[in-house]
């Protein structure tokens, strides 16, 4: 790896060419509306907020991290220019899980240099945007890791949930239905315990991919990043809760919530595109201790209306290459490949591509991918089509839905699916529930040796054309190569 902390991750960027330093913009407004501009230009550069009006210099806040598969193929350690299907096979190898690492646990980390407890704390030291306009508070918590252990387990998980700033001292703490900290958080809940929690408000980029995505239940981020990174993570154990947090922290919140201690939160400007509604009660979790590192630096990272948003955007490799590895998990034979795409929040919408071999094979991929863990939660279309169509071009796969898929014939619904508080289309009197639509958008197979022939090329020489004449797209010169 190129890096071994956030600081060592936006120097190694910045060598690159894509890091801007931005000095005087407001936490008010300024921030949150320069990281939606960025967030919805593809290639838009990571950008490191110094200087902010009302807090001492060096109190930091990076943005738009792993926004580019050049920065992502760094985060992973893999060379910067690698491509889509390279790098989601590589990510697929990194994360076996007989390559998972015990912890390091160190005694010391450059995260205890600043502690206040007590009354000494104070949640405004750093400084937190209003993201979005109709926020319902100012967000600490979008670019963290909340980590939790197991109540009776070894297991430490770490996700990314919302955390919103209710005063000095206390914060608010939303999970969603579903999620292993809500599991978590429910274990300790029922039997009328608290529940310990600590919420690192700055990591490196890889910690934070860990946390937003479905590693599997029982197994910790910290290994799945140990076995990225082929060795140990190195972790510190607070001393109040004793979690242990990453050594390479730069700000970390240390507490409790309690299953009769509840407050409003909310609304916030959700990865929907809409602002999930004000939640009447959520735990709220007064900090004990907070310590940070000197000139810490915040990771933010807002929701935004698809397809932009730092996470539908790296996700859309890694997400992917996860289902493809549960798909093939099935024992379904002929899955060729899989796009979670963005414009759907990687959730929303998901296409597999399978070489056809019996008849019923569209309809069993199609059942399956609704139901594997990393498309289970708050799905909404699945489309499986033929090899010849390029799931990562969005107009590809709609063109063989308008051209190959026969509503009589090719769709399924599934009733009674695990929603979200979060699903703007479902009524805010229960949001237990939702429906998936599953379209079959492959050639019938009873008769698809007569379909009607495409014109156009199939998806690999569409990549083989791009690699020769792309520069035609660029304005770039014209390669070297001997025809």
């Amino acid at each position: 790896m190129e890096y071994s902390d956030l600081r060592s991750w936006i120097d190694r960027v910045d060598k690159m060419g894509e890091l801007r330093v931005v000095d005087g913009a407001s936490w008010q407004e300024d921030i949150g509306h320069a990281s939606e501009m960025l967030v919805h230009t593809l290639g838009a550069p990571a950008v490191l907020f110094d200087n902010i009006p009302g807090y001492p210099a060096g109190h930091r806040l990076l943005v738009n991290a792993n926004a580019t598969r050049s920065r992502l193929a760094l985060t992973l350690g893999l060379p910067t220019d690698i491509e889509r299907r390279p790098l989601m096979d590589e990510f697929l190898r990194l994360t076996e899980s007989n390559r998972s690492q015990d912890l390091k646990v160190l005694q010391d980390a450059p995260i205890f240099e600043n502690v206040s407890r007590g009354d000494d704390v104070n949640l405004y030291e750093f400084p937190t945007p209003q993201w979005h306009p109709g926020d319902g508070g100012r967000y600490i918590g979008t670019g963290c890791g909340i980590v939790q252990r197991a109540r009776g387990s070894e297991w430490v998980n770490m996700g990314t949930y919302r955390v919103m700033i209710h005063d000095e001292k206390n914060v608010g703490v939303y999970i969603s239905p579903g999620k292993h900290g809500k599991v978590i958080r429910d274990e300790y809940f029922s039997r009328g315990e608290p529940c310990p929690i600590a919420i690192v408000c700055g990591m490196d980029p890889l910690i934070f991919a860990a946390a937003t995505l479905e590693v599997p239940f029982g197994i910790s981020e910290y290994q799945w990043c140990g076995a990225i990174r082929g060795e140990q993570f190195e972790v510190v154990h607070l001393p109040l809760t004793g979690l242990p947090v990453p050594a390479s922290s730069e700000i970390v919140l240390e507490g409790f919530i309690y299953p009769d201690k509840m407050a409003p939160e909310g609304p916030f400007g959700e990865w929907t595109g809409y602002y999930g509604a004000l939640q009447p009660a959520e735990p709220v979790m007064t900090v004990e201790a907070m310590y940070w590192r000197n000139n810490p630096i915040m990771l933010g990272v807002p929701p935004n209306k698809p397809p932009a948003y730092d996470p539908y955007l790296y996700r859309e490799y890694l997400r992917s290459a996860i289902m493809l590895r549960e798909l093939r998990g099935t024992g379904i034979p002929g899955i060729t490949d899989v796009q979670c795409f963005a414009e759907g929040g990687t959730r929303l919408f998901n296409a597999i591509a399978i070489e056809q071999k019996y008849a019923g094979h569209a309809r069993q991929t199609l059942h399956a991918a609704a139901s594997v863990a990393s498309a289970g939660y708050f799905g909404r279309i699945v489309v499986v089509v033929d090899d010849d169509i390029d799931v990562t071009d969005i107009n590809d796969v709609l063109w063989a839905i308008f051209t190959r898929m026969d509503p009589e014939r090719s769709i399924d619904i599934i009733k009674r699916a695990l929603s979200s508080p979060l699903d703007p289309a479902i009524p805010p009197t229960d949001k237990r529930y939702n429906s998936r639509l599953l379209i079959d958008a492959t050639k019938p197979f009873e008769w698809k040796d007569k379909f009607a022939t495409p014109i156009g090329p199939d998806a690999k020489t569409k990549a083989e054309t791009r690699k020769r004449w792309g520069y035609l797209l660029t304005g770039a010169e014209a390669p070297d190569v001997a025809h």
